[in-house]
């Protein structure tokens, strides 16, 4: 459990709810509206797969990025807490994944589904492995 200099853990100080819940707006904001941008051809998630790619690819470098540069602490943890845990929390949609997963099935789309799924799964590791590897990139450049 990660805590502050006063002992107290991180997720029962106002300050760090507070940092999550405003990257968390910020984040849900930024998917309504790609969501309203991105085609979705033949009612097929598109955007959902879009948003979520794109989170994870995010995440990954972020995450590595803020790890390279030392502890979890001051900035580097309320922008842990406030760009991942809140924007791309907010950002990336698990629940519309699968909302969006058994529509398709229902719909009798059983192989656009399965594709969708497989999509989202192994891109989701694809993009988190390539935002890993430019957050190191960027580390080693910058050294």
């Amino acid at each position: 459990m990660t805590r502050t200099d006063t002992g107290r853990p991180v997720h029962v100080r106002w300050f760090f709810i507070g940092t999550v819940a405003a990257g968390g707006v910020f984040g849900a904001f930024a998917r309504y509206g790609l969501g309203l941008v991105i085609p979705a051809p033949n009612a097929w998630p598109l955007p959902t797969l879009v948003v979520n790619l794109s989170g994870a690819f995010a995440l990954g470098a972020l995450l590595e990025a803020l790890s390279r540069r030392g502890p979890d602490a001051g900035r580097r943890q309320i922008l842990r807490l406030a760009l991942g845990t809140g924007f791309l929390g907010a950002y990336t949609t698990y629940s519309t994944l699968a909302l969006d997963a058994v529509h398709l099935f229902m719909a009798g789309a059983s192989m656009e589904a399965a594709g969708y799924l497989a999509a989202s799964l192994f891109g989701g590791a694809a993009a988190t492995t390539a935002g890993i590897w430019l957050g190191a990139w960027l580390h080693r450049r910058g050294s």
